[in-house]
């Protein structure tokens, strides 16, 4: 047996004096240095008692000793949980708790409240700092910078992700090697990316799309990366005559687009920039191609799943889509309430299989069953429709559909009309109570700075536009709209600021 995830993403460049990480200082570590790195942690958590299979939490800053934890998971064969930075102590402790880590990483500011609770569950805790230091780089300074790689198979556990949890407990999605290492040699193949490759990435790695898409796709390929802690608009402008591909998340696009800095020249050299993890405006889509003469290419991906589709690297890049299935992901359109697959073009909740699919979700086998078919397919929860050509449209997820007065409503198809109106930044269009109806529409605006849309206008386009029963019965302007750390709309909390807006 060997270990395909260490094997597949890290073994082979073992060795290699080859720049891998181009930090913001200027400093530069090395494949080889990296992996030393990566050994040593590896000899530090089996010096803590670990064993192959057991959990390692970590909730830490972006910085190379953070990635080389993961590199160690893989290689001693632990099970890596990265966590959001943004999470409270109480929030941790129900994922730590969950899991059964057997480690907790966390930033020396957390060493109490998560020493104690560690010390509550039988489990360890170590400290690693956004500079590196820490009780855990402590430990492993002075220990071998070799490490014998534990044999794991391709159905073995390499991480788990927790899911949002905007509705009930966040449940732990199983990732396997296989999981990881056949989705990330996919898009090495379809994004053509070689050993000559430079990532700008300002990406967390605390979620998929920078720790398993952007990560693992330069590890795939033998590329290097800029690894910067965060998105910092002066540094990737600063960094992007040198890099050759970016990965972002929609926000990124705007702030550049907002900079007179960000040129055509600027961007002529660069291969391709993707976008992910929340919906790119076509207006974004747009005014970037006219800028840069670049097409942004967009996918599709997910906690559960990582990418399951994406816009082709040759050939059109479509705005308002995410492409085509990915090679060996296979994609349907389903009734939700009989799971019969539905004609081209009609809306209905997207199925995916395919070697990028989870396991199931830990600890909870009512909810796998539920979500995961006996024939593999991954009920997603979103909502889509394939179009005559083949591209998958995203319309929204389940949840958010609106059942009014019986009518199913997609909020996406009213988004559109409103995003496409003079003064209108972007819109979200969400349902709440409403004594006759059940649930009503409601839009929320945005404006573009320095105009203020006049909302019965809107109301006017609407009505020409779309069947009444779509018509929102109220448009509220916001200045912003709430947003997860991966730049996603968060209906949910849009309906509880509006729940009783129509209160009898």
């Amino acid at each position: 047996m060997a270990n395909p995830l260490y094997d597949g993403l890290f073994g082979a460049h073992a060795g290699k004096t080859l720049p891998f990480l181009h930090l913001q200082d200027g400093q530069v570590i090395t494949y080889h240095e990296f992996l030393t790195m990566a050994a040593r942690f590896a000899n530090a958590m089996a010096r803590l008692g670990l064993q192959p299979g057991d959990r390692v939490a970590v909730q830490v800053e972006k910085s190379p000793e953070a990635l080389a934890i993961y590199a160690a998971c893989a290689q001693a064969g632990l099970v890596f949980l990265p966590l959001n930075t943004a999470y409270t102590v109480d929030e941790l402790s129900y994922f730590i708790e969950d899991s059964g880590a057997s480690l907790i990483v966390c930033d020396g500011g957390n060493a109490v409240p998560l020493g104690d609770l560690a010390t509550k569950l039988g489990a360890k805790c170590e400290t690693l700092n956004a500079d590196g230091s820490g009780t855990l780089k402590d430990l492993a300074r002075d220990l071998p910078d070799v490490f014998a790689t534990v044999d794991r198979g391709g159905d073995d556990l390499a991480a788990f992700l927790y899911t949002s949890g905007t509705t009930g407990r966040s449940k732990g999605a199983m990732l396997t090697q296989n999981n990881l290492l056949s989705n990330a040699r996919t898009l090495v193949g379809e994004w053509q990316f070689t050993a000559d490759d430079v990532l700008l990435h300002a990406l967390p790695i605390f979620h998929t799309h920078g720790l398993f898409v952007a990560t693992n796709v330069t590890l795939a390929a033998g590329g290097s990366m800029f690894f910067l802690p965060k998105f910092d608009l002066d540094q990737i402008i600063e960094r992007l005559p040198d890099a050759t591909t970016m990965m972002g998340v929609p926000t990124f696009y705007t702030r550049l687009l907002g900079d007179d800095r960000f040129t055509r020249e600027l961007a002529a050299h660069m291969r391709l920039f993707v976008s992910g993890s929340a919906p790119l405006l076509a207006e974004t889509h747009i005014q970037f191609e006219k800028l840069t003469g670049h097409r942004i290419l967009e996918r599709y991906g997910m906690t559960e799943t990582n990418m399951n589709t994406s816009n082709p690297y040759d050939g059109e890049r479509r705005a308002g889509t995410v492409g085509f299935p990915l090679p060996g992901v296979e994609l349907k359109i389903t009734d939700p309430e009989s799971g019969d697959s539905l004609p081209t073009g009609e809306v209905g909740q997207i199925e995916v299989r395919g070697p990028n699919v989870f396991k199931g979700y830990w600890q909870m086998p009512d909810k796998t069953a539920a979500e995961l078919r006996q024939n593999g397919f991954f009920i997603t929860g979103d909502l889509g429709r394939i179009d005559t050509e083949g591209y998958v449209h995203i319309v929204g997820r389940n949840k958010d559909l609106i059942i009014s007065g019986g009518y199913n409503i997609y909020p996406k198809e009213i988004e559109l009309v409103l995003d496409d109106q003079p003064g209108v930044l972007e819109s979200a269009v969400i349902g709440v109570p409403h004594p006759d109806f059940g649930e009503t529409v409601v839009g929320v605006v945005v404006p573009e700075p320095g105009t203020t849309p006049d909302t019965e206008a809107l109301m006017d386009v609407v009505r020409h536009s779309l069947a009444r029963f779509k018509h929102p019965r109220k448009i509220v302007i916001l200045d912003e709209l709430p947003r997860n750390t991966m730049g996603k709309v968060q209906k949910n909390a849009l309906r509880e600021k509006y729940d009783g807006l129509f209160a009898p």
